[in-house]
């Protein structure tokens, strides 16, 4: 909504635009009326929508007409005044005011306009009769006032309307030529209508109807008063009220009644309430709300963040199979401008035997925007109305921004919950077979998969000592020369080589040496393939004599050529290199280290199961 208010009054001379102004501000008709009043500004605690209000007066014997021009093009709202009793000053509204505005004035954002008959004090008749025709050929038009600036009959409704028309306007709700509502009021209605639908059956029942209520007006409505609402609807349509709720068909004509019966400001208290400004475009500010994030911290969601997302999840979620089908993740993002999930998505996390993304999968995949692009998480929960839903002051209540990872190395214990692992070797190696095997796929699985429909990032939940953890696993493209901050910014780094072929452990031993060799982030080497006899490698050192050397474990035997899920273990380990960095490397070769982390993984796995099922009992 606008910070201030700008009126200009403008019409042909004597017609009493100063006298207007006069009285409002005196409350009295003045004696003695100079040819312009000086601008008045009206400060916001006496205004009825508690806006800053400046009147600006037009005389045609002390301005020019440059100085005409600038005053409409800075005006917010403009005033044409007549007199009832002159009709040769209502011709003129048609013949020179409206058409020299208009010239003056940005086709696509005309300014409103407020017809004010004065002097009706004057006459017994009302000259509405001859001012309707006019109203109804000019669209910018938003109302006609009849006043009197001498016996001070509408002054103040006059510029009450003419701020209504500046704060509430009609142009972006309301064609008056069509009566119905324009689609971009309808888009952001239809919108509002899905998020207050909490249990998405298409009806707002009696809670949600007060829900939302409460939330854009403070106060719920008493239960005579929400019957009397629906029966206004079932008297006007047959399918506006369903089940004795209302439909979205009976939302929206109850906004087209408001609109038609000069009541804007209910319509606009209700879209600004859920994030739209003037022209109907969600704001900025609602958006992408401020969230400092110091260097070194990284951004995951909350505990409250992740209940929402799971009541979005359940309420779309029709068929309860725990998983989302195409159509019911196209009905969960009917409420963004866009389709924000791209078939990669399906390639990122964890899906059924259909291809559909599970309730983990479709967790993984917010707890991954999150951690790569937060401003991208805030946007998405600003369509699915995070902070209304949940009633906070914006989305970045949402987010959890970690701790400074030095300090969780000085303290030798870690508050997070999201690891990254950066993948890289040479080509052919093995590394998106590593990503897709981390979401359970063996060789077999990953053939079905399109090369355009292939994601460089994986993510899903392992378990460390019981804790359940998200490990983000992100293939590095093979360009040695040049490896970007993001490249090497990680949590543990995965250096990949293909056993069978005798050139691949190079690549693996240059980029340690050349990034990692210094390095305080752990790495690991993976021999993959190995399943297939192992080749010699064309390096100074074997793989086990380099690991030796440069004090890494042993590399790490893996395939996903398997009939059953390939083995999940060392991502477990991958994750608890980077919970505890600061652990010598004697500690991680331990095998009773290992062994006690793989154990709490089962017995939590097993336990997270059946508390899993539990909940989808309940739900």
């Amino acid at each position: 909504m606008r910070k201030d208010v700008r009126i200009l009054l403008v019409g042909e001379p004597k017609v009493g635009k100063t006298s207007l102004i006069m009285s409002l501000v005196s409350e009295e008709f003045p004696d003695d009326v100079p040819l312009r009043a000086e601008e008045i500004t009206i400060p916001a605690d006496v205004t009825p929508e508690r806006v800053p209000t400046h009147i600006v007066d037009y005389s045609e014997a002390e301005q020019s007409d440059e100085q005409l021009y600038q005053e409409i093009s800075k005006a917010n709202v403009i005033c044409i005044v007549y007199s009832v009793n002159n009709k040769k000053s209502i011709e003129k509204v048609t013949s020179h005011w409206i058409p020299l505005i208009n010239d003056r004035t940005d086709k696509d954002s005309r300014v409103p306009l407020i017809l004010v008959g004065n002097k009706s004090d004057l006459v017994e008749h009302s000259s509405m009769e001859t001012i309707l025709p006019i109203m109804n050929q000019y669209s910018d038009i938003e109302t006609c006032v009849e006043c009197s600036a001498k016996n001070l009959k509408n002054i103040s409704e006059l510029f009450y309307y003419a701020q209504k028309a500046v704060l509430h306007p009609t142009g972006p709700l309301y064609c008056p030529e069509e009566k119905e509502m324009k689609p971009s009021c309808i888009k952001s209605l239809t919108r509002i209508f899905k998020v207050s639908d909490l249990d998405n059956d298409g009806i707002l029942n009696d809670k949600e109807l007060n829900f939302f209520q409460r939330t854009c007006f403070n106060m719920p409505l008493a239960p005579q008063a929400l019957e009397d609402v629906k029966n206004v609807v079932r008297k006007n349509m047959t399918d506006g009220v369903e089940d004795n709720g209302l439909t979205l068909k009976g939302f929206l004509f109850l906004h087209t009644l408001f609109i038609q019966r000069g009541r804007h400001e209910t319509t606009w208290t209700v879209l600004r309430r859920f994030g739209y400004d003037d022209d109907l475009e969600l704001h900025q500010e609602y958006l992408f709300p401020l969230l400092k994030i110091p260097a070194d911290c990284t951004t995951e969601l909350n505990h409250n963040a992740y209940l929402f997302l799971q009541s979005v999840f359940d309420k779309h979620d029709k068929d309860r199979d725990c998983a989302l089908s195409p159509e019911e993740v196209k009905d969960l993002f009917k409420v963004f401008p866009y389709m924000p999930w791209g078939p990669d998505v399906n390639n990122t996390v964890c899906t059924n035997d259909q291809g559909w993304i599970t309730y983990q999968g479709y967790l993984s995949q917010w707890t991954l925007t999150t951690y790569l692009d937060v401003q991208r998480c805030l946007e998405y929960l600003g369509y699915l109305g995070y902070s209304i839903i949940c009633e906070q002051e914006s989305q970045a209540a949402a987010i959890t921004v970690t701790r400074n990872k030095r300090i969780d190395l000085q303290k030798k214990q870690t508050q997070r919950s999201v690891f990254r692992c950066n993948i890289l070797g040479a080509r052919g190696s093995g590394k998106t077979s590593f990503l897709q095997a981390f979401l359970g796929r063996n060789l077999l699985k990953q053939r079905k998969i399109r090369e355009d429909h292939k994601s460089f990032y994986s993510i899903n939940t392992t378990y460390v000592y019981g804790q359940e953890k998200y490990l983000l696993l992100h293939e590095v493209m093979p360009d040695f020369d040049f490896l970007s901050e993001e490249d090497l910014a990680c949590d543990v780094v995965c250096l990949v080589y293909d056993v069978n072929n005798p050139r691949s452990f190079e690549y693996c031993a240059k980029v340690y040496k050349q990034y990692f060799m210094d390095s305080k982030t752990p790495c690991t080497m993976i021999a993959s393939k190995s399943d297939l006899h192992e080749a010699r490698q064309h390096y100074s050192l074997t793989p086990l004599d380099f690991c030796r050397k440069n004090k890494l474990h042993p590399p790490q035997p893996w395939t996903c050529n398997t009939v059953d899920a390939p083995n999940k273990d060392l991502y477990t380990k991958l994750t608890t290199m980077a919970m505890y960095p600061h652990m010598a490397q004697a500690d991680l070769k331990s095998s009773t280290f290992w062994l006690r982390a793989s154990v709490g993984a089962t017995v939590f796995a097993v336990l997270g199961f059946a508390m899993y099922r539990a909940i989808l009992k309940q739900r």
